[in-house]
């Protein structure tokens, strides 16, 4: 079981979140028509803001934004279209909320209009190896970074850990060389992405602290993946039971930020494990 940590978090805006110490919600806000779960639900930007607020009523810190389905098999978009779902939602969001605000996409152009729009972060899913600019406007604007583990579009190590290991350092080495504070860093392993089998998702998880030698704030989306559906029999929309069970067993392996679309569920799940963590630390002291 992992040890409390309290880390901060520095992203745009002069703005910073403490991680470790607590659990912390990052929100997601599918503005698609074709995101595998929720695609089509909050295409309408008073319906994103509207949807977003209510997470941030439910116990999120952090919305993120995203305009591009990044499904397995999904339709890329243009940089414009992305741009057209996104921008207006953050500009509506920014000055009616102080959640913080993430964009998720890995295209250089759409994250720099992001974070003059508004946001806060960069959630970076090819993890800064698709379009490696996105590390220099990071170093430029002080914007936090999601740099998430994905196995498309290259030969993996046939171990789970080794790759991990590989590719986020590679990553990492993108990042300093770009001039990004480790401040502004957070990792996440990405659950789900090209990790085809239960089985390479569950090792993941059975072996998640030993992405703590990173020693940088892990986040996870595990929400209504595929593998949960695998172990639970449940279709995308009814897993976020399964999703709830596998945060609050990540939370005690470590995992700092949790990535849902079910925020209430979550949180109560995540307080449990907190409430462990808690104690456990009482109990040494």
């Amino acid at each position: 079981m992992a040890e409390l940590r309290s880390q901060s978090w520095h992203v745009a805006h002069g703005r910073s979140l403490d991680v470790g110490k607590q659990s912390v919600i990052m929100a997601i806000v599918n503005v698609t028509p074709d995101s595998f779960s929720d695609g089509g639900h909050y295409e309408a930007v008073d319906t994103a803001v509207a949807h977003a607020l209510a997470c941030v009523e439910d116990g999120a810190a952090i919305i993120d934004i995203g305009g591009e389905s990044t499904k397995p098999g999904g339709d890329a978009v243009s940089a414009s279209a992305e741009q057209g779902r996104v921008l207006p939602v953050i500009e509506a969001l920014r000055g009616k909320t102080d959640a913080l605000i993430s964009v998720d996409t890995y295209r250089a152009d759409t994250a720099r209009l992001a974070v003059g729009a508004g946001a806060h972060i960069v959630n970076d899913v090819f993890g800064l190896q698709r379009e490696p600019e996105i590390a220099a406007l990071a170093a430029q604007t002080g914007a936090g970074l999601c740099i998430m583990h994905t196995g498309r579009d290259r030969q993996k190590l046939p171990d789970v850990i080794d790759d991990q290991m590989l590719f986020l350092s590679r990553s990492l080495d993108i990042a300093a060389a770009a001039g990004v504070s480790r401040q502004s860093i957070v990792l996440d392993p990405g659950f789900g992405f090209a990790k085809e089998h239960t089985e390479e998702n569950l090792e993941l998880m059975a072996r998640f602290n030993a992405l703590l030698r990173f020693e940088l704030p892990l986040l996870v989306g595990t929400s209504r993946k595929r593998f949960v559906g695998a172990i639970t029999g449940r279709d995308a929309p009814d897993r976020d039971v399964g999703t709830a069970a596998a945060n609050a067993i990540l939370r005690l392996q470590g995992a700092a930020l949790f990535r849902v679309h079910n925020v209430a569920i979550n949180r109560d799940a995540l307080a449990v494990a907190d409430a462990i963590l808690g104690t456990r630390a009482r109990l040494k002291a």
